[in-house]
């Protein structure tokens, strides 16, 4: 579920529609969790009409209240499809209700947060599978977005949702249900409130293409290395001098082909200190 639908008093416009790399905030974020494995993807929008190719539109008419109303109202178009009424999430698409009995949880994320990554949302789809409940991005430990919530909970949060602390309640009110998974070195929370964020994302995401940049987030990841935007501006990616060797050597030992002088390891996995194979 992305949320979409505020009128970005700060920034001037609605920020769904802000274009960014080629793409409006709503696609961009509708993209990340289609790429996490979120299916199908709800956009709330409200203050602008927003369309997303392949996405099930869902309309939230008190908008102004703040976010926790478009938290509600994607929810109940959720709790609807659960109880089979046709057509509760204003899909356009002729058929069955694609959301009618087969969704078990949702991952919720911000329009306006286009630098969290997709493995962000797979890494709390996969700590659902493993059990969690409620599942929330955390960057260097500290919760963020975006949140993975299971069914059965959707109700307890709806009876909380209010004004623009979405479900900041809820999580408050059910520590033991919350599993934060770390996702610093994928991405990060950072919001696009005013024209100079605007700014300073724009020159971020220009430091590399779109693409690399996501790959390479997930690449460093995997490595056990971080993807970080440092405060004074000064560039996108900061890989310390010894980060860099260590990873040189992880992929010396793993036998990859990055470099002409390595052989292809034998068949098999190693472990490696500080990786999560």
């Amino acid at each position: 579920m992305l949320l979409a639908a505020g009128d970005g008093t700060r920034l001037g416009q609605p920020k769904a529609t802000v274009e960014l790399g080629g793409m409006t905030l709503a696609e961009r974020g509708a993209g990340l969790l289609r790429d996490g494995g979120a299916d199908p993807v709800l956009v709330v929008t409200g203050a602008a009409p927003v369309q997303v190719p392949g996405t099930i539109g869902v309309h939230n008419p008190d908008w102004p209240s703040g976010m926790g109303s478009s938290l509600a109202a994607g929810l109940r178009a959720l709790v609807a499809g659960h109880s089979g009424s046709a057509g509760a999430a204003g899909s356009a698409a002729a058929g069955p209700d694609p959301l009618s009995g087969g969704v078990s949880a949702v991952v919720i994320a911000l329009a306006d947060q286009p630098l969290v990554g997709s493995a962000a949302v797979r890494r709390l789809i996969d700590a659902y599978a493993a059990g969690a409940v409620v599942a929330v991005a955390a960057y260097d430990g500290k919760p963020r977005n975006p949140v993975l919530i299971a069914c059965e909970q959707w109700a307890a949060v709806l009876a909380v949702v209010a004004g623009d602390t979405g479900a900041r309640p809820f999580l408050r009110a059910h520590p033991e249900l919350v599993t934060l998974v770390e996702c610093g070195d994928v991405g990060r929370p950072d919001d696009i409130d005013t024209p100079q964020d605007l700014a300073r994302v724009r020159s971020q995401l220009s430091s590399l293409p779109g693409c690399l940049v996501t790959g390479l987030a997930e690449l460093l990841g995997l490595l056990g290395l971080r993807l970080d935007a440092p405060a004074d501006g000064d560039g996108f990616l900061r890989l310390q001098h010894d980060q860099v060797l260590a990873a040189r050597e992880r992929v010396r030992r793993a036998g990859h082909r990055l470099n002409r002088d390595c052989r292809p390891a034998p068949l098999g996995l190693e472990r490696v200190a500080g990786e999560d194979l």
